[in-house]
Parts: structure tokens; C-alpha cells; sequence
């Protein structure tokens, strides 16, 4: 490698992916499934063999970000009667708690 090439090495910018797959028999996969989703939750594949033939591939499904909902989006959509906070009857009271 001469020295244009050494010096463009260093200044690129390079990205390495790593791939963990981990290739299991299905008697495996019975006796540890929590063990190979907690693998596959954390990024990694899992490749399902029978008889050491690949049948089937467990992986993350990708979650869309979760985003805490903004409060007052209904804000004067609705209007809370004052009988709303009035004691509910007796009989819906005990019907509620499951008497007669």
C-alpha cells in the first residue's frame, strides 16, 4: 500500500456492521426460547435448523419510537356534566360489587 492510499485510509470515514447469527436445533430452541428471544431482542439472529438444515430465522421486529401523547388534545371537545360526580344509586353500587 503506497502512501496516497495509507493517507486515504485515515481520512474516509468507514462504517462496520457486525452480524451475530446464532444457528440452533429445534430441540435447542424448545429448551432456551426465552434465552434466543432475549438474543434476537438485543439485535442478534437466530437461525432455526432441523437436522441441521436452516428452516427458520428469529430477529427483532423493528418498534417504531413511542412518543408520550400530548396532553389537552380533546381540550373543549367535551363538556363534564355536575351529576357526572353525584353518588352513583345504591343498586348500581351493589351490582357493581356483584349483590343481589
Amino acid at each position: 500500500m503506497g502512501a496516497q492510499e495509507a493517507s486515504d485510509l485515515n481520512t474516509d470515514s468507514f462504517m462496520v456492521m457486525i452480524i451475530v447469527m446464532l444457528k440452533v436445533n429445534v430441540a435447542q430452541a424448545k429448551a432456551k426460547l426465552s434465552e434466543y428471544l432475549a438474543s434476537a431482542a438485543g439485535g442478534e439472529t437466530v437461525v432455526i435448523c432441523n437436522r441441521n438444515v436452516p428452516v427458520a430465522e428469529l430477529r427483532a421486529i423493528p418498534q417504531a419510537a413511542r412518543k408520550p401523547r400530548p396532553v389537552g388534545l380533546a381540550k373543549g371537545q367535551f363538556r363534564v356534566p355536575p351529576r357526572f360526580f353525584d353518588p352513583l344509586p345504591d343498586d348500581l353500587v351493589a351490582a357493581f360489587r356483584g349483590r343481589p
